[in-house]
């Protein structure tokens, strides 16, 4: 993953070792963290580059699930995952090639700066930190580890 030179590929690795559990817990968040272990662990296992942008939809599926005490720490999740998403569609970049060292041929300027930006912000010190506590919320709340 080699998609910015600040601290991404760090980022993205805790995010897809992220040990999500299931069980307990309001509005099924556990239910639906327990209905998506196997799906979450074969795209993280997959070894795709764009493994995190598969998860998407998954995340944000728990996401309306979760319960109060970490709902703002999934909605930095979510939207950090977006706005990579998001910069990467409207460069017309496939995620599973894209490489920061070598952009493909015609990427202007701008759309490099918004997918750098994008990636730092989700390698950075307070998505690692909302990483760290939705973690500890499903291992405390659902009881069920998932093992990426």
């Amino acid at each position: 993953m080699r998609w910015c030179r600040t601290g991404w590929a760090a980022g993205a690795l805790t995010m897809a070792l992220l040990p999500l559990s299931g069980c307990g817990g309001g509005g099924g968040y556990c239910d639906a963290v327990t209905d998506h272990q196997s799906e979450l662990g074969s795209i993280v296992h997959s070894g795709d580059r764009s493994a995190l942008l598969q998860a998407l939809p998954i995340f944000e599926e728990l996401q309306s699930r979760a319960p109060d005490d970490v709902a703002d720490d999934w909605q930095l999740l979510v939207t950090r995952l977006q706005a990579l998403d998001t910069a990467l569609s409207e460069a017309g970049v496939d995620a599973a090639t894209y490489d920061a060292s070598r952009p493909p041929a015609g990427l202007s300027a701008e759309d490099r700066g918004l997918i750098h930006r994008a990636a730092a912000r989700l390698a950075a010190a307070d998505t690692r930190q909302a990483l760290v506590t939705v973690q500890q919320e499903v291992l405390d709340v659902c009881r069920t580890p998932l093992d990426l």
